[in-house]
This record gives structure tokens, sequence and C-alpha cells, in this order.
């Protein structure tokens, strides 16, 4: 069997065995549910990974019933499978399987409906990061929110996982419309709505129109993504999400919406907008950088361990989003690697608290000072030194790509951006690990405490089962072996130039015709990365000590922070106020403030 023939496994074998668990669910034990969902999420991280593998010298084109282009004209729905979609779909298996093997001890009771809802959303994913068509990755998109909508609210009998749902739902579903518009004036503009069709059609055009649609679908992507200040859905989702669901919030949802805008742009956009390439740079990059800042302070002032971690995954996305405002092959390449380091090691994290909630009913890192076990601690500092960028994790190999690729482009002060956001962040959850296993740091903190009513999600043990700590250890691990992969940077790079190459795209997809493997010549490290990895590291270290032992700073600095910062952050902490009402606000503001400048930079 080639390996074509496996292109539509990932998308059917899940949601296949979604349909015969809410089927037949209720009539076998718990333990049968858990099995099939496992072995199913599994399954697909193999197939998903081999089809990365074979992708890797030519992108798998499969069509639906055959159904291929007659005259370059396509008549049916096609998945277009290369390293980078099929990776990010192989990360969503690994993360889903970890998941569902975590929950099954974790929570009193797993329903049918968990393993369903888990399912489909893998389901969905897969189908999100290997289909070739603009109106089906809009519907996977909407599938994907559905899914997550309602495992936000797994335990709807509580107010505040309801409250949770309600404002995910609401603002991610505004996103969904923002893309369904923007694919309308596609498909008005062009009467196509297969990707490499659009990109022929459009012939490199420039107008009003194209704007609008670029503008639109990035910005409902962006909403996913959760891109400041359309993210406020976040924080407040994993609050309250069970810890399952955070993994995979965390872990890849939000990279599919890094994913989505990478591929519209270079596969549809990037001839309209090759005179305005510098332009199109400075409003991703500018939306990157902000998402990054804000996420690292907030980050730092929370106290809620899931909270804490989500504003991390917010300032992590920042310098996603970032690397790819570049526009270069090299720096796509580096945030292909970055997505896979982080969402491992974010998921790790998530596990880790939920450790904690399923030992000590708590994730308040005052309430868990000195409480905390060998094993969630060392989990949590080697997580922590993770996000800091300490080789070799695949979250060093990345960054030192993304800043590698923005000093030949210009932009070099990306890397104090991405450094700063490294050190908050990182800094953030070593002083949690190291309050929580060592005791270090006064009982009383000014850090945000955050929701409560996530509690009730779990049942209370005295330890730990191998359920719940082995993948945890595993996905830090993967984390880890990532990084020591060779070659690994440069098969990503000739990837992303392929990904990057919208012509030989269209050529592939709707002429059947190959482009020559392009090559990439290996990463030419001058040494400069390890030496600030490891200052990186040695900063957040600093950090952690300085947020635990603060009344040892002279008064004078405290005064001086506080002066500087002090009404920042109380302004940002204000804007995260739990009401749907203020974050519908804040999302159309920056809509409005993207699209205006979209309008006046890409004309």
């Amino acid at each position: 069997m080639t390996a074509s023939a496996w292109t539509p496994a990932p998308v059917a074998l899940p949601l296949l065995a979604a349909a015969a668990v809410a089927l037949f669910g209720h009539k076998v034990p718990r333990f049968v549910r858990t099995v099939i969902a496992f072995a199913t999420s599994a399954f697909t991280a193999i197939v998903t990974a081999g089809l990365a593998w074979a992708s890797l010298g030519d992108p798998i084109v499969y069509w639906f019933g055959d159904w291929a282009p007659r005259g370059q004209i396509p008549l049916g729905v096609c998945f277009v499978v290369d390293p980078i979609g099929a990776g990010l779909a192989a990360l969503a298996s690994v993360l889903v399987t970890a998941a569902v093997s975590f929950a099954d001890r974790y929570f009193d009771d797993v329903q049918a409906v968990f393993h369903v809802l888990m399912l489909a959303f893998l389901g969905a994913i897969a189908g999100f990061c290997l289909t070739g068509d603009l109106f089906n990755l809009f519907v996977f998109f909407e599938l994907m929110s559905a899914a997550a909508f309602a495992l936000c609210g797994y335990k709807s009998r509580e107010p505040g996982p309801l409250q949770g749902a309600i404002n995910f739902g609401v603002t991610n579903t505004i996103g969904g419309f923002l893309v369904l518009d923007g694919l309308t004036l596609l498909y008005g503009r062009t009467g196509a709505l297969n990707l490499a069709q659009i990109a022929r059609t459009l012939g490199g055009a420039h107008d009003g129109l194209v704007i609008a649609a670029f503008a639109l679908i990035t910005c409902g992507f962006f909403v996913k993504a959760a891109v400041v200040p359309l993210h406020f859905w976040l924080p407040d989702a994993h609050a309250v999400a069970p810890t399952p669901v955070s993994v995979v919030f965390s872990g890849v949802m939000v990279e599919c919406g890094v994913y989505a805008v990478a591929r519209l742009y270079a596969t549809v956009f990037a001839p309209s907008f090759a005179g305005f390439v510098p332009h199109a740079r400075g409003l991703i990059i500018g939306a990157g950088v902000i998402t990054a800042l804000v996420g690292g302070v907030m980050c730092l002032a929370q106290r809620h361990l899931k909270r804490l971690l989500a504003f991390s995954t917010v300032a992590h996305v920042g310098v996603m989003v970032s690397g790819i405002g570049l526009l270069d092959a090299r720096a796509f390449g580096g945030v292909a690697t970055y997505v896979l380091g982080h969402g491992l090691v974010k998921s790790s994290l998530f596990l880790t608290a939920g450790m904690y909630l399923h030992r000590l009913r708590s994730v308040d890192e005052l309430e868990l000072r000195g409480r905390g076990g060998a094993l969630p601690g060392a989990l949590f500092l080697a997580g922590g030194l993770a996000l800091a960028g300490a080789p070799p994790f695949g979250t060093f190999g990345g960054e030192s790509e993304i800043e590698a690729a923005a000093d030949s482009l210009g932009y070099g002060w990306l890397g104090i951006v991405f450094t700063i956001a490294a050190i908050l962040t990182a800094g953030a959850v070593l002083r949690a690990a190291m309050r929580i296993s060592f005791g270090w740091g006064p009982s009383d903190g000014e850090e945000d405490r955050g929701e409560r009513s996530e509690e009730t999600e779990t049942r209370p043990g005295p330890g730990l089962p191998l359920a719940m700590w082995v993948p945890a250890a595993v996905l830090l691990a993967l984390a880890f072996v990532l990084g020591t992969l060779t070659g690994l940077d440069r098969a990503l790079r000739e990837s992303a130039l392929r990904f990057q190459d919208s012509s030989a795209y269209a050529a592939r997809v709707l002429d059947g015709v190959v482009s020559a493997v392009p090559s990439a010549e290996p990463s030419a490290d001058d040494g400069s990365s390890l030496p600030r990895s490891l200052l990186v590291v040695v900063l957040s270290c600093a950090t952690a000590f300085a947020a635990l032992f603060r009344e040892r700073i002279p008064a004078g600095v405290r005064k001086l922070a506080v002066a500087l910062l002090g009404g920042a952050l109380r302004r940002l902490r204000a804007l995260q106020s739990g009401h749907v009402g203020d974050y519908v606000t804040w999302l159309v503001l920056g809509v409005a403030c993207f699209g205006a400048l979209s309008a006046l930079l890409l004309r």
C-alpha cells in the first residue's frame, strides 16, 4: 500500500472511532473506551509521522474519489501532505494519546462523551493540517472549535467551567465568522476554493478585495492562536478546563492558528504582496512582538499554575508569530521545530500541574509551597529550563533558527524580544517549581490568585499512578530527543522552502508536476546561539530567585520596578476581566486596527 492511500486515515480513523464510542460506549466498561481512544490516537500518530516522512521529497496529493483536475481545474476535494502540516498532525496525535492516558486515572469518572470529543478534536485537527481546500479548512476549523468548546465545559455542572466555555465559544465563533467572511471574498474574487486554484487565479493580483480577505482571514486565525488583543479567552479557558483538555489546547490548538496564517500567506497571498513584503512583515511581526511581551509580563504575575502556563503559551505564540512574520524559509523551518518543542514541553507542564491538583487539591503556587513531591518538581524544573531554551530541547534549536533568520534579514532586535519573553515565562515556571518543591520564598505574594473552580475535576490520591506521570515524562523526553536529531533543521528548512513556494505548490496540486527538491545548506551556526541560550537560562533562574527573595532586593530597586511596571501591570490585570463583553470589544478593536493597517500598508 502506497503512502498516498493512507492520507485519509488521520481524519477517518479518529472520527470513525468517535462514532463507535458514541454509539456503543455506554455499553462497554470505561477501560475499553480508554483503550479504543488510546490505540486510535497512537496509531494516528504513527500514520501521520509516516506521512511526514514520506512527503519529505515530494508533497503527497490525494484526490478524494479520484476526482483529479481536468484542464487544470479541480473538480473534487484534495488533501496535500507536506512534512510541516503532517508533523503538526502527528504532534496533535501524540498529545491526545498522552491526554487520554492521563485522564483515565485523573477524573472521578471518564464518561464516553470525553473520548468522543477528544477523538473528534483529533480528527478535526488532522483534517485542518492536511486539507488543500479553503472551505474545508473552515469546516475543520469549526469542528475543532465545537469539540474544544464542549471539552472546555466538560465539567459543565460547575459555574466556572461554564463561564470559561462561554468566553471561549463566543470569541472563537467570531473568529470563525471572520475566516468565513474572508473566504467569501476570495471565492467571489476567484470563483475557487482550492488553495492552489485560488493562488493561480489571483495571479499576483493586488486590490482592495484581496487585502480585505487577507486581513479577515488572518485575524480569524489570530483569534485561534490567541494573539494579543484577541487572546483573552485562552487564560480563562485554561483556568477552568480540565487538565487533559489544557494539554491539547496549549500544546497544539493555538499552534494550528499560527500554521493557518503561514499556510495561507505562503500559498495564496504571497504573490499578491510580493512588492509589499516589508509592510507585511511589519504587520505580522508587530502582532507577534506585542503578544510575546504582554504574555510574558502577565505570566510572571500569576500564582495560579494553569493561568501561569496559559499566559506562557500566549508569550511563546508571540515568538512563533514573529517567526512567521519574517516570511523566510529558514524562519518557517525554525518555527516548525519550535512548535514541536513547545507543544511537547508545555503539555508536560500542564500534566505536572494536574498531578499537583490530583494529589494536593490545588494549583495555587502559594498553597502548594513546600508540599510538592520530588518527581513533579523535577518535571516542572526541567520544563522551565526547556522554556528558557536550554539545549538540547527542541525549543533551543527552533528559536536559534528563528533568531538567525531575523539577523540575516535585519531584524536582529527580535532576539531581544525573544530573550525577554523566555526569561519572563521560564522565570515564572522556575519560581513556582522552587517554591512548591523546596518551600523557598515567602508564604504570601503579589501574584494573581486566579480561579479555584477547577479543583472539583479530579479525585484525590496519595500517589501518582503510572498512567499520570509517565505521559508527562515521555513528552519531556521527546522534546529533549527532538533537539538531538541530526539533520532535522536542514530537513525542515527544505520543507519550508517548498512550503513557501506558491507556484510549485499550484503546479504539484493542479498539474501533477513535481518540482526539484530545494536544497538547503546545513545551519551555519557561528556558535553564538549556545552562549546566548545559557545566558537566558541564568537570567531566568535569577528572575525566579528575585521573585522568591524580593525582600533582599534593595528597597530603591523595588520602588523603581514598581514605578516602571506597576501601573502597566495593574491595567493588564484589569483587562483580563472575565467578562465576555469586554473580550468581544477588544476583539473588534483589534480586528479594526489590523484591518486599517493592512489597508494603509498593503495598497
